[in-house]
Parts: structure tokens; C-alpha cells; sequence
């Protein structure tokens, strides 16, 4: 879900005037809205592929340093063995000088069999064999290791400084991406303003005709053909809430989103009525099949126009906070009538028809 500041609707209580009451779409910056909407989705999904590659690179970067230091412990656990053998083998190789190559057990004489003395001097080869292959073993693991740890660490580097580029194209992109937004809802604000709110063509986007969601969490169609406003998001102010931001209970459900995010229809139906000004800025209302409507507030641009057939999960318009808002958000309400004042608890609605919010 999105993670942002929580965004309220601010006096959400009068209708607002339809669209197509002010000046020509070719007039001022609304003629701008569809060239920055296309920008925006561009943007929108180049940030988000730069914010992918970083986060590899980040768990890249990581996981090699993990190993890095894996076989820097190994190494240092493999070198205290190699020098105990050494000292071993230190130890042998004096007693032997003293002796003169045979090293005799403390208590044995002379007088004892010499067979048994084979035996022991036997023994004492086998063990100096023994630890002669030990410490040749030792050695090559230890090489081993410090070369394993080497190029861990050096890959590390590598990915950590490559984890770096990477979170600088991420950090150009989403400046780039803040932008556009920025654009985008000055432009929204001027269009209401100017009761110029005209509807925009939808711009390009990836993903299958029919929802260019598919595929995304959040963006399943319920199998009684309903589905979420928008598709990332965070809860903000609920249903029924009350306090200074608004002249009564708070008549819907807000979702905290950026500027610019999709919003798209819960259900089928036909465009009822859309907005542009009063206290839910650029709006829209949708009258759906069983008589119940849907309503999508303090948008940035829309993308339909009364009489408009859509589908559930269809792109209808994008968020903003235009309107009495106090932040980006989508105010969305299920009404039993088109007009203000005849909303319902919208989430429980939306469960109970297969939605999970």
C-alpha cells in the first residue's frame, strides 16, 4: 500500500458544478493536461523500475557482504587450525632432532622387546604422515579461503558502489516523477478555478485492454464484478468521522494517495454527473446497473464525461487535491442517490460484495 501522509477531505458537504462551464479545453494550461498525464505514467512507471533496480542492488549488495564476511570467519577459524598443526608439527620435528629421528615413549628401555619398538617407531611414522598431510591440507584451505574472501569482498565493493549509482538514478527519477506531480495539480487547480475541468484522453499505458491493472496486486475483479478505487493506497479518514475538517460526519472513505495515482471504477455502470469546483474539487459520479452510485473527489484530471458506459477496474480520472483537501488523496462514497447526503459506509459495502480493502 502507499505510504503517505494521511490526507482528509476538508468540508465535504456541497455538490459541485459540472464540467464544460468555462473556457476551451485549447485555452491556458488545459491544454497542457494531456501531454503531463502521458509524462506522468511514463514517469510513474520509470521511477518505479529505478526503485526495483535499487532495491536489488541494495539485497545484492548485501547478500555478497553476508558472504564476505562468511568466509573472512571461516578464514580466521581455518588459520587458528593450520598454526595448532604447525606448533604440532614444530613440536615433533625438535623432539626428533634430540633422538635422532625416533622419538621413544617416556618409560620404554632398551631392555624391552625390539619388535614392540618397531611397533611404536611404526606408530610414530604413521602419525608423522598423518600430520604432515594435515598441515598440507590446512594450507590449501587456507589459501582457499583468502582467496574466496578476496574476491567476496571485492564484489562486495563493486555492488555496493553499483547499489549507489543506483539509488542516485532512483533519487533523479522520483524528483523528476514530484515534478510532474507538482505540474499536474497546479494545473488541476487552475482548471478549477477556471470551471475549465474538460475530460482527457486516457494516455498509453502497459497492460491489457480491458484493465491496464492486470496483473497487479489489488487489481483482481471480485467475481460480482466489483473492485477497489485505486489499486496502492493508504487508509486515511474513515466513514462517519467527525471534527473540524468537516461541517458534519464525514460522508465517505479516503484513500491516501499520490497525485496523479489512477482511479479507477469500483463497477460497471454510466457516468452520472462530474464536478469541477466546490468543496470535492474535480469529481465524478457513477450510477452502476443495480442503482447504487459511486462518487471519486478531489481529482487532478479525469478521464470521462456524463453519458460514458465503463467497465469495473476502467481508468476514470486521476487522484489530486483540488477541492477542500488538506493532501493528495481520492475521497470516494457510495451513495443510494446521486446527490450529496445519501452515502454509506463505503468498505463494507465493498466487502461485502467480494472486495477485500
Amino acid at each position: 500500500m502507499y505510504r503517505g501522509g494521511a490526507a482528509l477531505c476538508s468540508l465535504c458537504v456541497v455538490a459541485a458544478p459540472l464540467f464544460g462551464s468555462g473556457p476551451s479545453a485549447a485555452d491556458g494550461p488545459a491544454a497542457r493536461v494531456p501531454q503531463i498525464g502521458s509524462e506522468l505514467f511514463r514517469l510513474t512507471e520509470e521511477a518505479g523500475r529505478a526503485r526495483l533496480r535499487y532495491e536489488h542492488g541494495l539485497r545484492a549488495a548485501r547478500e555478497q557482504r553476508l558472504q564476505a564476511e562468511k568466509a573472512a570467519q571461516l578464514l580466521r577459524g581455518q588459520r587458528i587450525v593450520a598454526g595448532a598443526l604447525h606448533d604440532d608439527a614444530g613440536a615433533v620435528a625438535r623432539a626428533q632432532y634430540r633422538t635422532g629421528g625416533f622419538t621413544v615413549p617416556s618409560g620404554a628401555t632398551a631392555a624391552e622387546d625390539p619388535l614392540e619398538l618397531l611397533d611404536i617407531q611404526s606408530a610414530e611414522t604413521g602419525r608423522r604422515t598423518l600430520l604432515a598431510r594435515m598441515l598440507t591440507e590446512a594450507d590449501d584451505r587456507s589459501r582457499s579461503l583468502a582467496a574466496q574472501e578476496e574476491s567476496s569482498s571485492a564484489s562486495w565493493r563493486a555492488l555496493e558502489a553499483d547499489a549507489g549509482r543506483l539509488g542516485e538514478e532512483k533519487r533523479v527519477a522520483e524528483d523528476r516523477l514530484a515534478n510532474a506531480r507538482s505540474e499536474l495539480d497546479g494545473m488541476a487547480e487552475s482548471a478549477v478555478r477556471t470551471g475549465s475541468c474538460v475530460p482527457m484522453e486516457r494516455p498509453p499505458v502497459q497492460g491489457s485492454e480491458g484493465d491496464p491493472d492486470a496483473g497487479r496486486p489489488g487489481a483482481e475483479i471480485s467475481p460480482s464484478g466489483w473492485t477497489r478505487p485505486v489499486v496502492s493506497y493508504e487508509l486515511s479518514a474513515g466513514f462517519g468521522g467527525t471534527g473540524a475538517n468537516w461541517q458534519s460526519g464525514h460522508t465517505g472513505q479516503d484513500f491516501a494517495v499520490p497525485i496523479g495515482t489512477p482511479v479507477r471504477a469500483v463497477g460497471a455502470g454510466t457516468v452520472a454527473a462530474a464536478g469541477c469546483g466546490g468543496a470535492f474539487g474535480m469529481s465524478l459520479v457513477i450510477r452502476h446497473d443495480n442503482g447504487w452510485y459511486s462518487q471519486y473527489a478531489h481529482l487532478s484530471a479525469v478521464f470521462v464525461s456524463p453519458g460514458h458506459r465503463v467497465r469495473a477496474g476502467e481508468w476514470i480520472g486521476l487522484s489530486g487535491t483540488t477541492g477542500n483537501s488538506t493532501g493528495p488523496h481520492l475521497h470516494f462514497e457510495i451513495r443510494t442517490t446521486p446527490e450529496f447526503g445519501s452515502a454509506v459506509e463505503p468498505l463494507e459495502w465493498l466487502r461485502s460484495r467480494g472486495v477485500h480493502v
